[in-house]
């Protein structure tokens, strides 16, 4: 999990991550004629929405099972933070929907995709480091560290193969 942390960072600062979600805050920001704020609230739902372990349990549950369940709890849990962070952050907030289409869609066409290789372990992985970077929204949200958590994402990605070559190398 912490190697998967590492290099998902390391290849996320080197793409950009965080400048390229800011920029594309930035640009629906001048599409919509956002207020001084719309981009930080663009940026903070986007992460809090996508990153959570509920956004890749339940896309994936929805990819692999056809269960809806753990998204619309998502969803409803979803909406009560985008209502507080709304009356603070304002439109910016409720643009961040575009992002959180395209991840948890992109997440559950690739767990359709990938359906032989989703063993519990893999998703227990993936949760795993989503729930780490649930931590770092929340120490960036009480303005405790300045994390970029969208450079951290590709780790999510990346707990999976971790996993894999642990118990590739474990096999006797």
């Amino acid at each position: 999990m912490l190697g998967a942390l590492l290099v998902g960072g390391l290849s996320g600062e080197a793409a950009g991550l965080e400048g390229r979600l800011e920029r594309l805050g930035e640009a629906v920001k001048r599409r919509l004629g956002g207020q001084a704020r719309f981009v930080e609230g663009f940026v903070l739902a986007s992460l809090v929405a996508c990153v959570g372990p509920l956004a890749v349990l339940g896309a994936f549950a929805d990819g692999l099972h056809g269960d809806l369940s753990l998204l619309a709890v998502k969803s409803l849990l979803d909406g009560f933070a985008v209502l507080a962070f709304a009356s603070y952050l304002g439109w910016g907030v409720a643009a961040s929907g575009l992002t959180v289409l395209a991840y948890q869609g992109g997440l559950t066409a690739l767990a359709a995709v990938l359906q032989q290789v989703m063993t519990p372990a893999v998703v227990a992985a993936m949760t795993a480091v989503g729930g780490l970077l649930v931590i770092a929204i929340g120490l960036r949200l009480l303005g405790l560290a300045r994390i970029r958590v969208a450079n951290l994402l590709p780790a999510v990605l990346l707990a999976p193969l971790a996993t894999g070559l642990l118990a590739a190398v474990q096999l006797p």
